[in-house]
């Protein structure tokens, strides 16, 4: 019997009994097909206007379609067509032909489903073996030349790629610069955030988000970890790390819990701790309002009334604290427990006159 050939490699299948002496040559040649077929380099010219087609051969390592990396050299003076076999393979095309005419690769007998490779660029194309033989592009050095379209973006919502979308036109560069603009453009629209539904992406606007904010608590809109720098709520943030301004009534709360204390003990002598403290009016320095953004007769106010916190720390150092740039600060609510003490030490004094009268 007669050696037959693989449809693909075109590999010789010797027949049982025959190529008598010669099978180790013939299983070296197709050896050396195989090596072709997997990583064959060759460099073929198609200089002119004429089309080529790839030289096919059964058998042989050295024919030009066996070869799997192909570079294609030459001025071109017309459109050419190079074709391949019509046979379900992969190839990777170097377009290194000059000119101003396109190069369109495709199965033989099957040009009207070739695909044009871009001038310069490396192409990886696959024929898919079908009755119409299409070649395709799967990989290229030139993105914009692979086979695909992205959809329109419509209003607010960015729509799902989908396979069909992928396989119908092309994804120039300038096509992907307008999509992401589209985007950009959602991004900075006034008052709104982009924000994922389940199936897209859309803009949704700045009523939600201004309805109600919860760190960490039931609102319209909650954040369970946020840092932020300075925090206005219906004000403008004054810009100071870690200042919060709210313009209506902040509701928070403290532990307090006795499971969670020890070592208690009443404040000692209390009276004499707050005849140590004054209640003063003052005048902040001018560099302080600047720092504040300047007087707002509301939250920042030249004349001011307090207390002093190095008067404080010196008679209950608790209530004081110094922040990172050493300037110290009064923990204000905390003096209320001073003042609970002396309120009870008066009112002893005052049981005791009563007493002696």
């Amino acid at each position: 019997m007669s050696s037959t050939y693989s449809a693909r490699y075109l590999m010789e299948l010797m027949a049982t009994g025959a190529n008598a002496n010669t099978w180790g040559t013939n299983t070296n040649n197709n050896l050396n097909v195989i090596d072709a077929f997997s990583t064959g380099y060759i460099s073929k010219s198609v200089a002119g206007s004429s089309n080529i087609t790839l030289t096919t051969s059964n058998g042989s390592s050295t024919t030009e379609s066996a070869n799997r990396n192909i570079e294609l050299t030459g001025a071109l003076t017309g459109d050419i067509v190079v074709f391949i076999p019509a046979t379900e393979s992969t190839y990777t095309f170097f377009n290194n032909t000059t000119g101003s005419q396109t190069l369109t690769i495709a199965a033989t007998g099957h040009t009207a489903n070739g695909v044009t490779i871009t001038q310069g660029a490396k192409t990886s194309i696959f024929c898919d073996g079908a009755s119409n033989y299409n070649i395709k592009k799967w990989a290229s050095t030139d993105l914009g030349s692979l086979t695909g379209t992205l959809p329109a973006v419509s209003g607010a919502n960015l729509t799902t790629l989908n396979a069909s979308e992928l396989d119908s036109g092309t994804v120039p560069n300038a096509r992907l610069d307008a999509q992401l603009q589209d985007v950009a453009g959602l991004a900075v629209t006034d008052g709104g955030i982009i924000v994922g539904n389940g199936s897209n992406f859309v803009l949704e606007t700045g009523a939600t988000m201004r309805t109600s904010l919860g760190l960490g608590t039931a609102s319209d809109v909650q954040f369970n970890d946020m840092q932020v720098d300075s925090l206005g709520v219906a004000t403008a943030a004054s810009g100071t790390s870690g200042e919060i301004r709210a313009t209506n009534d902040i509701t928070a709360f403290y532990s307090s819990d006795v499971a969670l204390k020890e070592n208690i003990e009443n404040i000692s002598s209390p009276m004499d701790k707050v005849q140590n403290l004054n209640g003063v009016l003052f005048d902040w320095k001018q560099d302080f309002i600047d720092a504040k953004g300047g007087e707002d007769g509301y939250f920042v106010r030249k004349r001011d009334v307090g207390v002093v916190a190095q008067d404080v720390e010196k008679v209950l150092p608790e209530v004081v604290g110094t922040r990172p740039d050493g300037v110290k600060a009064v923990k204000y609510d905390r003096l209320c427990a001073l003042l609970i003490e002396c309120v009870k030490d008066l009112q002893t004094q005052v049981n005791d006159l009563k007493k002696g009268d």
